[in-house]
């Protein structure tokens, strides 16, 4: 593949020609016949991992959704995004490979027991909380798509958690209460734990939140595609 884009780089020349409703087969036929130890070889650290399955995930949600693809109740769990000669659910990318292979209604807490050795031979090491600021599911109350590089992946990565929560935040100091996206409750141990979602807030906006009461908002499922930033 010395000629040929990087995976990284096919990843976000997929997303942009999503973005752009250009065709996309050529490059799913690239990431189809992609040998898995090219997958493994490329993607060989954490940053690497997440900026492709990023990309991916973002890309592959708007292409399943199209008119007449798959319902909402099945999208996430159909194995039908075919890379390296194996084929993926959006749900093996978000809780299998950038969750570390998490149970979906764990709270974050427990490990799939039946994830399989795909999955783990390619999951990352550590997860990361700030991919599900970059993680776009199709509704309203999801963070807007953008795009990785590895490059620059960890400044990417605060800019969309800082720009979200800032937006899904609203603080009343007057009744001391702080209320955020509800995110943070169904994933609260990707963010330390439950009493660790306050300390987030403060290091993410500047602000002591000790002696708030802690809320979440009401999630919108309401469809809106192509939220691109």
């Amino acid at each position: 593949m010395k000629s040929q884009k990087s995976l990284v780089e096919l990843s976000s020349a997929l997303l942009l020609n999503v973005k752009l409703n250009k065709d996309t087969t050529a490059l799913k036929q690239q990431l189809r016949v992609l040998s898995f130890e090219e997958l493994q070889h490329q993607l060989n650290r954490d940053e690497s991992k997440k900026t492709f399955w990023i990309n991916i995930y973002n890309a592959y949600f708007q292409l399943l959704s199209n008119p007449g693809k798959a319902k909402r109740k099945t999208i996430f769990t159909q194995k039908s995004i075919e890379i390296a000669q194996n084929t993926f659910s959006l749900d093996d990318i978000e809780h299998g490979i950038l969750r570390r292979f998490r149970w979906k209604w764990s709270f974050g807490y427990l490990s799939n027991p039946l994830v399989s050795s795909l999955i783990k031979a390619l999951a990352v090491q550590t997860i990361d909380y700030r991919i599900h600021f970059a993680l776009n599911c199709g509704a309203k109350s999801c963070p807007p798509i953008a795009f990785y590089t590895l490059e620059k992946l960890d400044e990417e990565l605060n800019f969309v958690t800082e720009s979200f929560l800032y937006s899904e935040t609203s603080i009343d100091d007057n009744n001391k209460t702080v209320s955020t996206s509800k995110l943070l409750y169904w994933y609260c141990a990707d963010f330390g734990g439950y009493f660790k979602i306050k300390n987030v807030l403060k290091d993410v906006l500047n602000r002591d939140f000790t002696n708030y009461k802690l809320s979440f908002n009401a999630y919108s499922w309401e469809t809106q595609l192509n939220n691109f930033m």
